[in-house]
């Protein structure tokens, strides 16, 4: 976890400064982007439970769906800047679908940084009925047969999405595009045939990976899983440059003053030093990476960089 979560796990209840010694007063709500059951969400549960008793305060989550995480991330930027209102964004809401989209928020001049969470690699996965052992078979299946082969996103500006135009630029592969309201109706639409491809996290995809309700085909990114130790990268397998490493990370709406920030900072990083904690988010496939304010604004800013280029390359629109 490194040092900074090594030094952030001796730091006791003393944190605050002398001015802001009161802070928390009262409950604090972790606005979540997604539904209630996903991966999101039980990262951000698992988060705000230890958070809960360090700050001495209740650290609730408020899921708020729908709009591929622009509801969530607007009702944050707009909420008063006191420390008590605070946002579990990911790579969607900062990332990919800002790169998409015109949003009623900027990702970085309406948020105050807190630190990074975890991130997790996403997966490639298809329903086990589908005629193909291996992704190259996938591929020439799909150019075979162009509208048989589906896959299924989180929504248009989502990881899943912009996973699949990535693949479908990089291998020539024919599958059309099926979005969702969420990761969670995405898979179940995968696993039952619906759809046929999709590509979810690890951290969203692992159990029904481990029940054999859906196939792992590869690793997209640089190195495989160690859940998935057998289960190759689209790199080994001939598919260049689709390297997509989903995060997560806790913001605040702009104008928080730093004191508090780095309150929630050092709380965070506390949090990800509990070995239960770690263990809890690594167990379903994220890996836990807490990082300072100014690191997490450092990812914003080249991630928004990363994804307009892919949405002017890959031709993508909103709709």
């Amino acid at each position: 976890m490194g040092a900074l979560l090594a030094a952030a796990a001796t730091v006791g209840m003393g944190w605050s400064s002398p001015a802001l010694a009161a802070y928390p007063e009262k409950t604090i709500t972790l606005v979540v982007p997604t539904a209630a059951g996903g991966g999101n969400d039980a990262i951000a549960r698992v988060v705000a439970q230890k958070m809960s008793t360090l700050l001495g305060q209740q650290v609730i989550v408020d899921n708020k769906a729908g709009a591929n995480g622009s509801i969530a991330s607007e009702f944050v930027a707009r909420a008063t800047p006191d420390g008590y209102t605070i946002l579990f964004g990911y790579i969607a809401t900062h990332g990919m679908n800002p790169a998409l989209q015109k949003l009623r928020y900027d990702p970085i001049k309406s948020f105050e940084p807190i630190g990074m969470v975890c991130t997790s690699p996403t997966l490639m996965v298809m329903n086990p009925q589908v005629p193909a052992k291996s992704v190259a078979e996938l591929i020439r299946l799909s150019q075979s047969a162009p509208d048989k082969y589906n896959y299924a996103s989180a929504g248009n500006g989502t990881a899943p999405h912009f996973s699949a135009e990535m693949f479908k630029l990089e291998s020539g592969a024919k599958l059309a595009h099926v979005p969702y309201r969420g990761s969670a109706p995405a898979m179940t639409d995968t696993m039952a045939g619906q759809t046929q491809v999709m590509f979810p996290s690890l951290f969203a995809a692992y159990p029904y990976v481990k029940s054999g309700k859906l196939r792992a085909m590869a690793v997209a990114g640089t190195k495989r899983s160690p859940l998935l130790p057998q289960v190759p990268t689209l790199e080994e397998l001939g598919v260049k440059g689709v390297d997509i490493n989903q995060w997560y990370a806790l913001f605040a709406p702009a104008g928080t003053p730093k004191p508090l920030v780095d309150q929630l900072n050092k709380a965070l990083l506390a949090s990800l030093a509990d070995k239960d904690v770690a263990k809890r988010i690594e167990d379903h496939g994220a890996q836990v990476e807490g990082s300072t304010p100014e690191v997490l604004a450092q990812t914003v800013s080249k991630e928004l960089t990363k994804w307009r280029g892919v949405v002017q390359k890959a031709q993508l629109t909103p709709d």
